[in-house]
């Protein structure tokens, strides 16, 4: 069994989505204080973190596409283990709309079908290309509401791609953002490692979410799993 960590490590101030705070980590307890607090038996540290949901590679929750869906706690962990694939978009340009003709031709070029009640992991290069500088937050590729559609008829549960958003920075995001609403889909934002993933052809999926009461996001661990 091989595992492929697809997964933005998290720490103090990692790069996050425009407006939103940031990620905070730090130590609250050392192993030296601790010890002395146990009478000097034995010390132990911890540490704390405080993030918005979004923080990271992250599942977005239909709760944050709209005050009906269903919130992180209430997704379904059956779609948080999957079968995937990986398609190459590296060619599309930054800020550029990826469309349904460009899936279909980086579909057949992987030369795998998009797995029923599975996801797409779309590798546009982005993380690649631009973490952690400034341009990681702003110039990335993404699917335009056509694509988005397609996907959806393809029988995606989800699709994840190597950025902070779904969709290029603007409207178009946003309106990506309701169509998978409307779709009953969802995606994951902020991968990162696609580029392991081309031409190895299908993997088993496994991103869990934590069981935020009411969220509309979480941080996940996601990984592709091959022979397993």
């Amino acid at each position: 069994m091989k595992i492929v960590d697809l997964s933005r490590e998290l720490y103090h101030r990692t790069p996050s989505y425009p407006g939103h705070p940031p990620v905070m980590h730090g130590v609250w307890k050392t192993h030296e204080e601790s010890f002395a607090e146990s009478g000097n038996v034995h010390g132990l540290a911890s540490m704390f973190i405080s993030m918005v949901d979004h923080a990271g590679t992250h599942i977005d929750a239909p709760r944050h596409f709209g005050k009906n869906g269903i919130s992180i706690d209430e997704y379904p962990l059956e779609k948080c283990i999957v079968p995937g694939i990986c398609i190459d978009l590296r060619h599309i340009a930054p800020r550029a709309e990826i469309t349904p003709a460009d899936l279909e031709a980086a579909v057949a070029k992987a030369g795998v079908p998009v797995p029923k009640g599975g996801t797409v992991l779309l590798c546009t290069g982005h993380h690649e290309r631009t973490f952690p500088r400034k341009e990681y937050s702003s110039d990335n590729s993404g699917v335009n509401v056509a694509a988005t559609e397609w996907l959806a008829q393809q029988g995606i549960v989800h699709f994840g791609i190597d950025s902070m958003r779904p969709g290029p920075e603007g409207k178009v995001n946003a309106l990506v953002h309701k169509a998978c609403l409307d779709l009953d889909i969802t995606h994951i934002e902020s991968l990162c490692n696609l580029e392991a993933l081309l031409g190895r052809g299908q993997f088993t999926f496994i991103g869990l979410p934590m069981k935020w009461r009411g969220g509309t996001a979480s941080p996940i661990r996601a990984v592709a799993v091959f022979d397993m």
